[in-house]
């Protein structure tokens, strides 16, 4: 479970030019939630998902992943948490660009010392769940943006982390693409049971989640249940 208590985030602090970018922010997801996060560019999506992925800190307020507090831990602490309970899927796709799709799928296993044997098994067969099977060995720059979104998606699993953090995962995509990459997330909630929460500025791509929280100017505006579309 994915829990936040009161929590602010500012930027240059005790300046003229402070920010108060998230105002107060109280939330609940719960193991196995299909969320969206919707919301305006500078609305405080993003900085809330920097937060949630152990990759910023809050100025202040509470965030705890499984009854574990999060804001207080050390940076190695942190490096841990997001290694072993939480996998990022980006717009830009993050890929590395002289790397094959199945060495990019490795990566994160290589870090946390898997065999290669298994790395390459686990790397294969997550490949072959997200459509890429006969894609293996093709490069970035021999993909699609479909494509390459799918091969983030599937590195995301590598590590079978509890949660998926996905920020604009459609923003680079077309209408259609970014539709089967939204069905290629449902079928890892329904067959994984990820929790997986999904930032973006979209209400079409919102629609397509289980919960729709929106939020404006740092603060959560609404915080509803859907009935995913189709």
């Amino acid at each position: 479970m994915i829990e936040v208590k009161n929590l602010v985030k500012k930027y240059f602090i005790d300046t003229p030019n402070e920010l108060l970018v998230l105002n107060n922010i109280n939330l609940k997801i719960e193991d196995g939630e299909f969320v969206a996060l919707v919301g305006a560019s500078g609305s405080g999506k993003s900085t809330f998902m920097n937060i949630i992925g152990a990759l910023d800190r809050p100025t202040s307020g509470e965030y705890s992943i499984d009854g574990i507090p999060v804001q207080s831990m050390t940076q190695n602490q942190l490096s841990e948490i997001r290694g072993k309970k939480i996998g990022f899927v980006f717009q830009t796709f993050n890929l590395m660009g002289r790397t094959s799709a199945l060495k990019n799928v490795e990566l994160p296993m290589l870090y946390a010392g898997v065999h290669a044997k298994e790395r390459t098994r686990r790397a294969k067969e997550l490949l072959e769940m997200v459509g890429m099977g006969n894609r293996v060995n093709h490069l970035p720059n021999e993909l699609s943006g479909g494509q390459k979104q799918r091969v983030a998606i599937a590195r995301s699993l590598v590590n079978d982390p509890s949660i998926i953090l996905a920020d604009e995962p459609t923003g680079a995509l077309d209408s259609k693409t970014g539709s089967m990459v939204m069905d290629i997330f449902k079928r890892v909630h329904k067959e994984k049971k990820k929790t997986i929460l999904v930032i973006t500025h979209s209400m079409e791509v919102a629609q397509m989640t289980q919960r729709i929280i929106t939020i404006r100017d740092g603060i959560i505006l609404s915080d509803v249940p859907n009935t995913p579309i189709a």
